[in-house]
C-alpha cells in the first residue's frame, strides 16, 4: 500500500508538472507573438523563431533540464537520455502522423505545393536522416549535437534568405510591450522550473515501476508536448488555413531533432536507446518518403481524407509495433 501511495503521489505530481509546462509554453507563445506583431518582425522569421521553436518549447526544455541534471549528476545519465529522446521522437510522431492526419479529415483536402515540398518537407526528412546517421552508434556526442544545431542554423539562414510572404497564425500587437516581455520571461522560467519537476519524477516512477525509459518520455512529454501543435490545428481548420498548420506540424519535425536533441548532446551528449535508432527514426523516414512519392505520383500533390485515414492508422501501428518490438525500453 505504501508503495503504492507513493507511486500515486509521484504520478499526480509529474501530471501537474507537465500540465504546467505545456500550459506555461503555450501561454509564453501567445506574449511573444503579441511582441513580434507590435515590433513588426519579419513573418518568416516569426514562423521559423517563435512558431517553430515556440511549439517546440516543452521538448527544448525538457532537453535543457536534463542535460544540466546529468552534467551536475542529479538525473540518471542512461534513464533520462532514453526519456527526453523518447519525448522527442513521441512528440514527433504525434505531429507527423497523428495531428496532419486530423487536420486532414478535418479539412478534407491540402495540396503540396513544389514550394512547400522544398522548403519544408524535404528538409524534414533530411533532418530525421541526419539524426539517425548521427545517432547510430548509439550515442549523441557533443561533436553531434553541435552539428545538429549547425545544420538548423544553416535552414533558418537558407529560409530567410529566400523567404516569400506566406499565411501565419499572428495575435493581436502587443498593447503593454514591457509587461509582456516581463510575463514571457516569468513563464520562460516557469517552464524550465515545471521541465525540471517533471523529469525528476520520471525518473523515479522509471524505476519504481521497472519500465523503459524512452517508452516513458514517448506517452508523457511525446504526448503533452504536442498539445501545442494540436491548438494550431483546430484553430487552422477553424480558419480555414491548413497550410499554416502543416507548416507548423513540419517545422516542429525539424526543431525537434535538430535544435532539442543538437542542444542537449552538445551539453552533456547522450545514451540512445536501440528503439530510437530501430525502429522511432526509421519508421518515421520510410512513412515520410512513402507519403511523399504516394502523393507526388498518384495524388498530383494533393492530401486528402483518405491519406488522413491512412496516418492516423499510421500513429498507431508505430505505438503497437515498439511496444511489441521494444517492450523493454
Amino acid at each position: 500500500m505504501a508503495v503504492a501511495g507513493d507511486l500515486l503521489t509521484q504520478v499526480s505530481i509529474g501530471a501537474v508538472a507537465l500540465y504546467t509546462l505545456v500550459t506555461a509554453a503555450s501561454r509564453a507563445i501567445d506574449r511573444l507573438l503579441a511582441l513580434a506583431e507590435y515590433y513588426d518582425v519579419d513573418e518568416v522569421l516569426v514562423g521559423l523563431t517563435v512558431l517553430a521553436l515556440g511549439t517546440s518549447l516543452p521538448e527544448i526544455s525538457a532537453h535543457l533540464i536534463a542535460s544540466l541534471g546529468i552534467l551536475s549528476g542529479v538525473l540518471d545519465y542512461q534513464v533520462t537520455s532514453a526519456v527526453v529522446l523518447g519525448g522527442n521522437t513521441g512528440s514527433s510522431t504525434v505531429q507527423q502522423f497523428l495531428l496532419v492526419g486530423v487536420l486532414l479529415i478535418g479539412y478534407g483536402s491540402v495540396h503540396l505545393t513544389k514550394s512547400f515540398v522544398r522548403q519544408s518537407y524535404l528538409p524534414m526528412l533530411g533532418a530525421l536522416l541526419a539524426t539517425q546517421v548521427l545517432a547510430w552508434d548509439g550515442t549523441i556526442t557533443r561533436l553531434d549535437g553541435v552539428v545538429l544545431l549547425l545544420l538548423y542554423l544553416a535552414y533558418v539562414g537558407v529560409r530567410i534568405a529566400r523567404r516569400e510572404r506566406t499565411q501565419s497564425l499572428r495575435e493581436p500587437p502587443s498593447v503593454n510591450p514591457r509587461r509582456d516581455a516581463l510575463v514571457a520571461s516569468g513563464l520562460l522560467v516557469l517552464v524550465l522550473l515545471s521541465a525540471s519537476l517533471m523529469l525528476s519524477v520520471v525518473e523515479v516512477v522509471v524505476e519504481m515501476l521497472a519500465l523503459g525509459g524512452s517508452m516513458v518520455g514517448m506517452i508523457t512529454i511525446g504526448v503533452a508536448a504536442a498539445l501545442p501543435e494540436l491548438t494550431a490545428v483546430m484553430d487552422s481548420i477553424r480558419r480555414r488555413s491548413p497550410n499554416v498548420a502543416l507548416g507548423t506540424l513540419i517545422g516542429s519535425n525539424i526543431v525537434n531533432p535538430l535544435v532539442g536533441i543538437g542542444l542537449g548532446g552538445a551539453l552533456s551528449t547522450y545514451y540512445v536507446p536501440e528503439a530510437v535508432v530501430l525502429w522511432d527514426l526509421p519508421f518515421k523516414i520510410a512513412a515520410g518518403v512513402g507519403l511523399l512519392g504516394w502523393v507526388t505520383y498518384r495524388r498530383g500533390g494533393d492530401l486528402t481524407r483518405t491519406e488522413g485515414g491512412y496516418l492516423l492508422g499510421l500513429y498507431f501501428a508505430f505505438v503497437v509495433g515498439r511496444l511489441l518490438l521494444f517492450p523493454g525500453q
